[in-house]
């Protein structure tokens, strides 16, 4: 089975989708929306992709991401680390002669166990593009970040973190909701959370939050990026010292990605930024060529 050099590729995430005609290993068309697997039965999956074939062209489709997931269309199950492109590619779970999903991978650490779907088409992207050199340290964050240690241009280790998750529920159920109404910048308060993440347990650091609101030491209004801080300079802390690189590679949006540096900078360590787009095209593409 062959994807040729025009096909379809779809990021599908739980909750957004992105489409992409891709010509020659170029964009030449896409599409953004909310139609993320929580929004598509399972039964639906085949008129869906008879949608975008409407749209884009009767052509191959790829797709990554929990599209692939046990939530999703179908489990494309997971390829153990380390893992190259080869064995990506050699693990795609074809639905039909043209349309396939892209496993994840799965990683056991000193008795520890991961999982990561949809982004090692970014971390692989990343080192086919030369937007990171074969043997770095990438970070994805976002609800769950990832930690991504490549090596000879493969998925050597990784570690996931729920720094996103922790945060929105904080802000959303916990006691700490009514203070944590605040912007989140990189600023003063997010640098002392930062700080803070090295010197005092977590879970004791985040109570200060409320006895530092209750007590006049802090204003409610730092409140939300003071306890961002903690957060992301936990992750940051517990996974600089999992992977000793005097380098970071990170691929996220503009405002959480300038948090991640921010913190990644207090750390000592030097933060050259990637485009997650460009990453995931190069990825795709890189996988469809070895199909």
């Amino acid at each position: 089975m062959s994807l040729g050099a025009r096909f379809l590729a779809v990021d599908w995430g739980t909750t957004n989708r992105r489409i992409y005609r891709i010509e020659d290993g170029m964009i030449a068309d896409r599409l953004h929306d909310a139609r993320g697997v929580k929004s598509v039965a399972r039964d639906a999956y085949p008129a869906e992709i008879a949608a975008m074939r409407t749209r884009f062209g009767d052509l191959p489709v790829l797709m990554a991401g929990m599209v692939g997931s046990s939530i999703g269309w179908r489990d494309a199950g997971y390829v153990a680390a380390p893992a190259g492109l080869e064995a990506i590619a050699a693990g795609l779970a074809w639905i039909d002669a043209r349309t396939a999903l892209v496993p994840g991978v799965s990683v056991v650490d000193n008795g520890r166990g991961d999982v990561m779907r949809g982004e090692e088409v970014q971390l692989f992207g990343a080192v086919t593009a030369g937007l990171a050199p074969p043997d770095a340290l990438l970070v994805q964050p976002g609800t769950h970040c990832k930690w991504a240690e490549m090596a000879a241009g493969r998925i050597a280790r990784f570690t996931t973190a729920m720094t996103g998750e922790l945060f929105a529920l904080l802000r959303g159920q916990s006691i700490l909701a009514p203070q944590l109404g605040g912007a989140v910048t990189a600023g003063p308060a997010f640098l002392d959370g930062v700080a803070a993440a090295r010197d005092q347990g977590l879970a004791a650091a985040l109570f200060g939050v409320r006895a530092a609101g209750l007590l006049g030491l802090r204003d409610d209004t730092e409140a939300a990026a003071y306890t961002s801080g903690l957060l992301i300079g936990a992750d940051v802390d517990a996974a600089l010292r999992t992977f000793v690189h005097r380098e970071v590679h990170l691929l996220a949006d503009p405002a959480l990605g300038a948090l991640y540096a921010a913190a990644t900078t207090a750390h000592g360590r030097t933060v050259q930024r990637v485009d997650s787009e460009a990453a995931f095209i190069a990825g795709i593409t890189a996988i469809g060529a070895l199909t």
